[in-house]
């Protein structure tokens, strides 16, 4: 077989318009052991094609089985069940559980009351309580002075750096200003 035949059979075949007897000539030719270079993805496939069990025909009441099982899907879908009753009644009986167990919490919630009769004395807790509130707090950001510190010295090193970073930059501006120079300088041959 000639290459050029060969490409316009392996063409047919994959847009699906090769005859039968086309299709059994390249799995003739693909199942020798010479074949053209550039081929050898079309052995494999033609060599799987080759070694698997053909696929039997379908049976002659086919369509008509595929028919009556979709039949069937579509009464199971029109008939009621109890899902289609299920779910609703379900639903409601939650909406309703919600609205009683919310109308139990908030009716017998017990208003608060005062603890302290004289206001001044209301007053004077507050503050204390305040007071050890803050006093805590200020207690709890002294432990994280020393990582204010640290925070301050990685700062005060990233200004170091970067100072000396300028300084290889503008020797370097200087070297490429020496380079330019020495280039100009070189006369071709």
């Amino acid at each position: 077989m000639k290459e050029e035949d060969l490409k316009k059979l392996n063409e047919k075949y994959y847009s699906g318009d090769s005859t039968g007897e086309e299709e059994r000539t390249l799995r003739d030719y693909f199942n020798n052991d010479k074949i053209f270079e550039g081929y050898e993805t079309e052995k494999e496939i033609f060599s799987y094609y080759a070694s698997s069990v053909e696929i039997p025909e379908p049976s002659i009441d086919f369509e008509k089985k595929i028919l009556a099982a979709i039949d069937t899907q579509e009464m199971r879908k029109e008939s009621p069940g109890i899902r289609k009753y299920l779910f609703p009644a379900l639903s409601a009986a939650a909406g309703l559980l919600l609205l009683a167990g919310s109308y139990f919490f908030f009716t017998n919630r017990s208003e608060s009351s005062d603890t302290f009769k004289d206001p001044e004395i209301a007053y004077a807790e507050t503050v204390k309580i305040l007071r050890d509130i803050s006093s805590q707090l200020n207690h709890g950001a002294l432990g994280l002075e020393p990582v204010g510190k640290l925070n301050e010295l990685t700062n005060k090193s990233f200004v170091t750096i970067n100072k000396s970073t300028r300084m290889v930059e503008r020797n370097l501006k200087n070297l490429d200003y020496l380079q330019k120079a020495i280039e100009i300088m070189q006369i071709p041959e």
